[in-house]
């Protein structure tokens, strides 16, 4: 019997690096640190590399502080420019995040996707905003505007996502209706300190879980490049969980980090992505008429008012 799960057209996969680090107080260091782990990717024969989110500065939203808004920068600017000279000098496709000064009052988490040549390919402004204790995000983004978007980088097309929006099959369903063939989430998750013994390993399976959803879902390949290491802000403090991971269209998680530095480099047959959706055929089968509710903040049972 044909196993259409194990068959794809012959194509070189395509091979990802996931840069998960830790960070230091110095955005110059941080920023010099993460390309040269983009470096280190591309000569290991990553064509497409991805940094976890706020790549360039320790977790800031752990507290509320004005003084922190000085961490934003224009697009393009100082950081998409060195993203660009270093996706130009290796030839590769590199997905960046940083924190977005858009206007006065207007700042975004923003992802940016960039060509081999150093062209800016587009961003991606994240949509879902969360205020949770030490992830205090709505105090300093601006929810997005772009909508889901998709990009066409030279061996695939691209669908940018960031961190929270991990947890919305709403966000990974349109940004893959946009013709993603990966879904890349830049992250930044740990535990506050009371939380690890109890619920650790429960909150890592948690997220791990509903991203692998999201690949089996839409028959897409997914990334999420999270950070290690213990941030401090004031008497706040979180451990990111590392665990970088890239899941295939079938949900299986075809490489993953541990909890300390390190460049996951992972090979992704494409090919994979038209047998699997062939197989479990979810984009035929969805009821688009059906799904006009999806708009409503709540439906409840047809009594409720």
């Amino acid at each position: 019997m044909l196993d259409v799960f194990a068959v794809s057209r012959v194509e070189k996969p395509l091979v990802v690096g996931l840069v998960q680090a830790a960070v230091g107080t110095t955005n110059a260091a941080n920023l010099a640190a993460t390309l040269d782990r983009i470096r280190a990717a591309a000569d290991r024969g990553a064509e497409l590399v991805c940094t976890q989110e706020l790549f360039g500065s320790p977790y800031f939203c752990q507290i509320e502080d004005h003084r922190f808004f000085e961490l934003a920068e224009p697009i393009p600017g100082p950081t998409t420019q060195a993203l660009a000279d270093v996706a130009r000098e290796k030839k590769i496709t590199v997905v960046g995040s940083l924190f977005e000064r858009r206007a006065p009052g207007v700042y975004h988490n923003t992802s940016c996707v960039v060509a081999p040549d150093g062209t800016l390919l587009g961003l991606y402004r994240k949509m879902h905003i969360p205020d949770d204790p030490q992830y205090y995000e709505k105090f300093y983004f601006t929810p997005g505007d772009l909508g889901f978007v998709a990009y066409q980088t030279p061996r695939a097309v691209v669908g940018p996502l960031v961190c929270w929006d991990q947890w919305y099959p709403e966000a990974a369903r349109l940004t893959a209706l946009r013709g993603a063939e990966l879904l890349v989430y830049p992250t930044a998750i740990g535990w506050l300190p009371e939380d690890k013994e109890r619920f650790g390993r429960d909150q890592v399976n948690a997220w791990q879980t509903m991203q692998r959803s999201h690949a089996i879902a839409n028959g897409v390949f997914v990334l999420a490049i999270n950070r290690v290491g213990v941030e401090r802000e004031g008497a706040s403090s979180i451990e990111f969980w590392g665990h970088s991971f890239v899941a295939d269209p079938f949900g299986v998680v075809i490489g993953e980090a541990g909890e300390g530095e390190e460049t996951l480099i992972v090979e992704c047959d494409l090919g994979r992505i038209d047998r699997v959706r062939t197989a479990w055929p979810f984009f035929r089968d969805r009821r688009i008429d059906a799904y006009g509710d999806l708009e409503r903040r709540w439906v409840g049972l047809p009594d409720d008012s």
